[in-house]
């Protein structure tokens, strides 16, 4: 069974930090490209940034370019997302989720998802 986990939410005041984590199992995180999404309330689900199967050349939303690195270790089974200088229009759910092919930016093709952990920055 796969599974991913997310881990590391919580609330923040405006310009903190965290740092999000995504633990895989039941599948060799090395195999897939990773992504990072968000859902604010009342808000349709958005891109945040992907990454590489091997961790190189990641990239991310304009709204969070410069602030969020996408990082990971596969032999952790393992995926982050350290958000820094955080606003509160960073509120909202993560998931992190992996795919194999297709677009990065595309939530189509990302097959397995997390069940989410949730950000709140105060300001």
């Amino acid at each position: 069974q796969v599974q991913l986990m997310e881990s590391g939410g919580g609330a923040v005041q405006a310009g903190g930090s965290l740092r999000l984590s995504c633990v895989a199992s039941g599948l060799t995180l090395s195999t897939y490209a990773m992504g990072w999404f968000r859902q604010a309330p009342q808000k349709e689900r958005e891109f945040v940034g992907a990454v590489s199967w091997s961790g190189g050349n990641p990239y991310y939303a304009d709204s969070v370019k410069g602030r969020f690195t996408i990082s990971r270790d596969n032999a952790k089974n393992t995926v982050y997302l350290q958000m820094n200088s955080l606003k509160p229009e960073d509120t909202a759910v993560y998931y992190c989720a992996a795919r194999l092919y297709g677009s990065g930016y595309s939530s189509d093709y990302y097959r397995y998802w997390g069940q989410g952990t949730q950000v709140t920055v105060s300001s």
